[in-house]
């Protein structure tokens, strides 16, 4: 099996529908499995999946409660059989039928990559500035407290913005909505007995910078290649989430990335002034401020 291809879920149905159909339609010699771990949606998508696609041998995993991306995933990779995995976002939707085959093409030529994310593009075909430096406390705090919206470029360095997404390059993280990795990544796998591969206590957010992080104290790599593109409808989960919520799973996320990471006064520093963040949030809110918050 060259590759496993695992998707979490939470009230997406027809944004799913669409990408599943849309990896059916993949070309080239890529024999592949697929996984969909539903966080309990209450939109009918384990129903669908169950009626339109298990004779395709889409392997569902109906979850009886929303458990978080980390969670949902690790229970499809201790099932996936393949060379590589493949974590997509149900945003997602492979608008090529080569993608896969020319990223299954790209890692095995590219061995130096633990892990790959592709070129991703929005639908009128912009590209998505995906690719980050790994969190500092500085660029936290800037997110925290609003700090873009009256300097546009503090979040320069950490964002990227001279980043040439036309070209092969290692990087510090990629985004979680198209993850490649091999097997053999330096991170060790649920099936060694070793522990999970993502770390199951964030519930979103911080996890695949994590990995990344796991990586690299591994010896690994991490690189963005243009070498296959995917449209990504960016956050249909998200936005379904109320402001408040998001702001706490970011906060409690952001939180402990630095108290696993980083130095013990940098966690102390953002938890102090995250109150101050979530009181700006609130007034942003009255004045249609919206927040630029991305990891």
């Amino acid at each position: 099996m060259d590759l496993s291809i695992i998707i979490v879920s939470w009230n997406v149905k027809e944004k799913l529908r669409e990408n599943l159909l849309a990896l059916f339609k993949s070309e080239g010699d890529v024999s592949f499995e697929m996984f969909v771990a539903d966080n309990n949606s209450q939109d009918g998508t384990a129903e669908m999946v169950k009626n339109e696609f298990s004779f395709n041998g889409v392997k569902l995993i109906a979850n009886a409660e929303n458990l978080g991306f980390a969670k949902a995933n690790n229970q499809a990779i201790k099932q996936a059989r393949g060379e590589f995995i493949l974590l997509l976002n149900p945003d997602m939707r492979v608008v090529l039928p080569d993608t896969l085959s020319n990223m299954v093409k790209w890692m095995r030529e590219n061995k130096q990559a633990s892990v790959a994310g592709c070129r991703l593009i929005d639908e009128q075909g912009n590209t998505i500035k995906h690719v980050r430096k790994f969190p500092t406390v500085w660029d936290q705090l800037a997110i925290v407290l609003k700090l873009p919206h009256i300097f546009p470029n503090v979040l320069d360095k950490y964002l990227r913005v001279d980043f040439d997404y036309s070209k092969d390059a290692k990087v510090d993280s990629v985004r979680g909505g198209f993850f490649m990795l091999r097997r053999t990544s330096p991170r060790p796998s649920p099936r060694e007995g070793e522990g999970e591969l993502l770390d199951e206590r964030y519930f979103l957010w911080f996890e695949e910078v994590d990995f990344c992080r796991q990586v690299y104290e591994k010896k690994g790599e991490v690189w963005h290649t243009p070498a296959a593109e995917c449209v990504d409808y960016v956050g249909q989960s998200f936005k379904q989430l109320p402001r408040g919520k998001t702001q706490k799973y970011f906060r409690d996320s952001m939180l402990k990335y630095f108290k696993k990471w980083h130095p013990a006064w940098q966690y102390r520093l953002l938890k102090l002034v995250w109150p101050i963040g979530m009181l700006i949030t609130r007034l942003g809110e009255k004045t249609h401020l919206k927040s630029k918050a991305n990891t």
